[in-house]
């Protein structure tokens, strides 16, 4: 029998229900905190219910078919588990009821399932790094971060603030030019990467628990990031904006940030690359400490 499942559209004013369940749950995943699904919403139209012990996060992509992301709650799951995959194929008529960014958590728990499949998506895999390397990049490894942070302070005049209701309106402008420059209207994964950004920074003073960080120069915003504590022991970034043109740039903002930002935390999640080939160099640039790896769920 099909189990009932009441989804509701995520909104601010669900933050203390949704990410109270969340921190219990003590993620590593990028996904689970409420400011990632939150600034995303509006791309995987994201809806929430609770469902006995269980909260649940339904998803629909761009072909309006829907999928899942993992049940937060006590284990065991695999029964919410199988139960939600059902309600997809039986309510919704997902041909392949799936749940996309699954850790490793979850798939233990489900081992070997009778009429579940795994499959891992390491396009999903989150970069997790030490926080005391990226806060000095010492060493032979980090010499060409070190070079380039020390070629842009020799030949640019800088400040390094926090993120703050004072400058959120020039990282906004900033982050249009930045657009501009990457010529977003021609990539939709940007447009949609845009909007998040935008989400983010005009929602920066009410969702709790935000940290920001800007570098001005020459008294011009021109790189600002964004992130927040995801476990006990561990911060995520979520996003990273610099001026492409300027020399150190980035490298300067995200060791800048977790300086200033996350002096107790132990670990950094950069999140992930999408199999993006530019992108998974620049994370292995930076020697992660682990990865969080996910998978994909289905029904069989």
């Amino acid at each position: 029998m099909t189990i009932s499942l009441s989804f509701k559209p995520l909104e601010l004013e669900d933050y203390d229900a949704v990410q109270t369940r969340l921190w219990t749950y003590q993620p590593q995943t990028s996904e689970l905190n409420f400011v990632n699904l939150f600034i995303w919403r509006g791309y995987y139209r994201i809806q929430w219910a609770i469902h006995e012990k269980w909260l649940l996060f339904l998803c629909e992509d761009d072909a309006g078919s829907f999928y899942g992301l993992p049940p937060i709650g006590p284990p065991s799951r695999l029964d919410v588990t199988r139960d939600f995959l059902t309600w997809l194929r039986d309510e919704k008529g997902v041909a392949a009821p799936h749940i996309e960014r699954a850790d490793m958590r979850l798939i233990h728990e489900l081992a070997e399932a009778p009429g579940l499949a795994v499959e891992m998506a390491r396009e999903h895999y989150d970069y997790v790094y030490a926080r005391e390397a990226l806060a000095e990049l010492a060493g032979r490894k980090y010499s060409a971060k070190r070079n380039h942070i020390n070629a842009f302070k020799r030949t640019q005049t800088h400040t390094y603030t926090p993120l703050s209701d004072e400058n959120v309106e020039a990282c906004i402008e900033m982050a249009c030019v930045w657009c501009q420059m990457h010529r977003c209207e021609d990539d939709l994964s940007l447009m949609e990467e845009r909007d998040a950004v935008r989400e983010a920074l005009e929602h920066f003073g009410v969702l709790p628990g935000l940290q920001g960080g800007v570098i001005q120069v020459d008294g011009q915003v021109q790189a600002f990031t964004i992130g927040e504590r995801l476990n006990a022991e561990m911060a995520v970034i979520h996003i990273e904006k610099a001026n492409p043109d300027i020399r150190g740039l980035y490298p300067l903002i995200n060791q800048e940030f977790v300086r200033h930002a996350w002096s107790e935390m132990t670990y950094i999640n950069r999140e992930q690359d999408l199999d993006e080939p530019g992108l998974r160099r620049a994370k292995e640039s930076y020697y992660p400490e682990f990865m969080v790896e996910k998978g994909r769920i289905t029904l069989r």
